[in-house]
């Protein structure tokens, strides 16, 4: 048995194999990347510009962005270029990378939603004392709890990756190195790994589950409670932004990481790949862009200042 570290590289058998469909898929992912980068940065510049926006709730979205952009930037610049060149070998240690850092960007939002279901829990059931509970300092300690969690949690799965062995084939019946494609192909007993995702995952996951989705029923009642139907409708409006972003994550992550990869799934596990690795990114922008009234305010203000600007020079 050796060990494909020392041997050879993996073969991405990419999203699809039909020649005519290359050229649609690759000019359909790059939009869908480019929209991704384009929004989530303008999202992160009305955050760090506009002083309307520098509440809590709009520091947690500027994470958010940062991401959203940053964990679609590990897997599609490489999808993009292997349906350019029609190259689909990767070698181990870019890999590995691409695992460590996928993981890492996507465990640290699962964190940051429920640092952004905490956020939303004070502003609506404890309004009076928001302020003094999200402080700029508080903030910014759950951000870096946020981040810190990832990376530790990405690093123990990246470590425990790292004793597999792999004696062939060396396909990976996906676009990108994720931990369920190298356990498939490893001849390595992979049940500590397995171990760990449930033990480690799980706890993480359940205490990030408890946080994000309890305090929705605090929120609930005393929604229902407010007087005014604009109060509400702007309670929800905001709630339910969040809930849509956290129920498309959460569903891609079960589906991924915890149903069972077999060869009648290949084809499913590649498109909810694709909704995950890249759809979702956008799709979070284009739901607190589209839907939030503050910042097409702010992108107005934007817009005008510059207008304003070219049009005095």
């Amino acid at each position: 048995m050796k060990n494909l570290t020392n041997m050879t590289d993996f073969l991405l058998i990419g999203i699809s194999d039909h020649p005519q469909t290359i050229h649609v898929l690759f000019v359909t992912f790059l939009l869908i990347y480019l929209m991704t980068l384009i929004i989530n940065l303008l999202i992160m510049f009305l955050v760090l510009t506009d002083s309307q926006l520098h509440t809590p709730m709009y520091f947690f979205l500027g994470n958010l962005a940062f991401l959203d952009m940053s964990y679609s930037s590990v897997t599609a610049p490489r999808m993009l270029f292997d349906l350019a060149t029609k190259s689909r070998s990767i070698s181990f240690p870019a890999c590995i990378t691409q695992v460590f850092f996928f993981i890492y960007f996507a465990s640290s939002e699962l964190f940051l939603l429920s640092a952004m279901s905490y956020d939303r829990y004070t502003a609506i059931c404890h309004p009076l004392h928001y302020t003094q509970i999200m402080s700029r300092s508080v903030c910014t300690y759950m951000a870096a709890v946020v981040w810190v969690l990832g990376f530790l949690y990405s690093l123990v799965h990246t470590l425990c990756s790292l004793r597999l062995t792999f004696c062939g084939p060396y396909t990976i019946h996906n676009f990108f190195c994720d931990l369920p494609h190298l356990f498939q192909i490893s001849c390595t007993d992979t049940s500590i790994n397995i171990i760990v995702i449930f033990i480690v995952g799980g706890i993480l996951g359940l205490g990030a589950f408890a946080v994000t989705f309890f305090p929705y029923i605090r929120i609930l009642n005393t929604v229902l409670r407010i007087q005014s139907n604009n109060g509400k409708l702007k309670a929800f409006s905001t709630c339910t932004s969040h809930l849509t972003v956290v129920f498309i994550f959460y569903g891609s992550i079960i589906f991924i990481y915890f149903v069972p990869t077999t060869s009648n799934l290949f084809t499913m596990n590649r498109v909810i790949s694709v909704t995950y690795a890249l759809i979702n990114p956008l799709f979070n922008a284009l739901i607190y862009s589209i839907r939030n009234k503050d910042l097409k305010t702010a992108l107005k203000k934007a817009f005008h200042h510059i207008y304003s600007e070219n049009w005095s020079a």
